[in-house]
């Protein structure tokens, strides 16, 4: 009987007019976020005492606790906090799983004292929070590259003004980390955060710590050596564009000719691909080049690859601020900048920006790693670095558990 009504909603509601179809969507995701989510957490904050001692990570999109928590979460448990995991698991905001997930964690976090997150979260912010309780927001990247949050709110990439000033992403923070001094007015623009009590301070990036570890790059490039044993004896390209589209169905580049870099550099390097963990389907590596190029997005973690990469190729991920702590070469492949522009933005002029050659071709990038000596411009990198990573010397984590212990 439930399955029959169920599928007799179902085509009633397809049957809609899509205004009303919207009215119901919107009707329905206020009640969550002005009702359900503020009245389950108020309800649980006023029936529990506050737990000093208790640390709640929040998790929004993945199902492990991610390089950006690892460290922090490590030093937490070794001082004997009592710490708590919740992973939210964010696809669509109506599923019904998701929302449970979501009551499940507002339970959770009504008598923590501290509250970690690494993404926006719509959830945390549609509460009232609780006095004694602090959440850090320790974002997930570092530096200031293309646009996220409120800055996207007249591009094609971001939900408009009026939404997310009704359902905001970044109420109720005490403190976000950031990398540099440099950047913290991008991250009071992205969040929302001018005339607020939320604290910007640039204590680093926490993953970064793992950068200065011998041990990390030692074993990271063990990891990478029985993945694909060819690197031992070559240099390693590392290619790692950023996703294309809606985070929900993110696409990724396929304009690379791994054939004709095989042709020009695989008697000195080899080639892997780290694609965004938001993509699903990923380019196949053509038969005849397995043995120059390999695709290791679901065998190696970022922070190894770069560990261990003599070359960087992206576009407009963020991974370029880690990768200039090592003051290595790194190459913008970007083929479609333009089209990118309009749909994401970027917080710098992009050409003043890169630290590296920007390219729309692959013989371009294969022309510079074969001229690498004459065009690499270190004194270029260091400069970036200084500019946007000031504050990630390996002791980030250190400083942001200064501010815990300062709660």
């Amino acid at each position: 009987m439930k399955k029959i009504l169920k599928k007799v909603l179902k085509k009633i509601y397809r049957a809609l007019p899509s205004k009303v179809k919207k009215c119901y969507r919107m009707a329905r995701k206020v009640l969550i976020f002005r009702v359900v989510y503020p009245f389950t957490y108020k309800f649980f904050a006023l029936t529990r005492k506050m737990n000093p001692d208790k640390v709640v990570f929040i998790e929004a999109r993945f199902d492990k606790i991610t390089d950006a928590f690892q460290l922090i979460y490590k030093r937490m448990k070794d001082e004997g906090y009592e710490v708590h995991e919740e992973y939210l698991l964010n696809i669509k905001s109506n599923n019904p799983a998701y929302i449970r997930r979501c009551l499940h964690m507002l339970k959770d976090i009504a008598d923590a004292h501290y509250i970690f997150l690494n993404d926006a979260c719509d959830v945390t912010s549609s509460i009232s929070l609780r006095k004694g309780s602090r959440i850090f927001q320790v974002w997930h990247a570092c530096g200031a590259f293309k646009k996220f949050g409120m800055s996207t709110a007249d591009l094609i990439f971001g939900a408009d003004r009026r939404t997310q000033e009704k359902f905001p992403n970044y109420r109720n923070l005490s403190y976000v980390t950031v990398s540099s001094p440099e950047v913290s007015w991008a991250y009071e623009e992205a969040m929302n955060l001018k005339g607020t009590d939320t604290e910007i301070v640039a204590t680093g990036i926490s993953r970064t710590d793992v950068f200065y570890d011998k041990n990390f790059i030692k074993n990271a490039r063990e990891s990478v050596y029985s993945v694909f044993p060819q690197a031992r004896s070559k240099k390693v390209i590392l290619y790692a564009p950023t996703f294309r589209g809606r985070v929900a169905k993110a696409k990724t580049p396929d304009c690379l000719d791994i054939p004709a870099m095989k042709k020009a550099l695989g008697n000195e390097y080899i080639l892997l691909l780290k694609h965004h963990p938001f993509v699903k389907k990923r380019p196949e590596i053509p038969e005849d080049c397995k043995d120059f190029a390999m695709d290791v997005t679901t065998d190696l973690d970022i922070d190894k690859l770069l560990c261990v990469s003599d070359i960087c190729i992206s576009d407009y991920s963020s991974l370029i601020f880690e990768y200039s702590l090592f003051e290595r070469p790194m190459i913008f492949y970007a083929y479609d900048l333009e089209d990118y522009f309009d749909w994401r933005g970027f917080y710098y002029n992009y050409d003043d920006l890169t630290p590296g050659p920007v390219v729309s071709e692959t013989d371009e990038v294969i022309d510079y790693i074969q001229n690498l000596n004459s065009r690499f411009d270190k004194a270029e990198v260091q400069a970036f670095r200084e500019k946007f990573m000031s504050a990630c010397d390996g002791h980030a984590t250190d400083r942001i558990m200064e501010l815990v212990h300062s709660c």
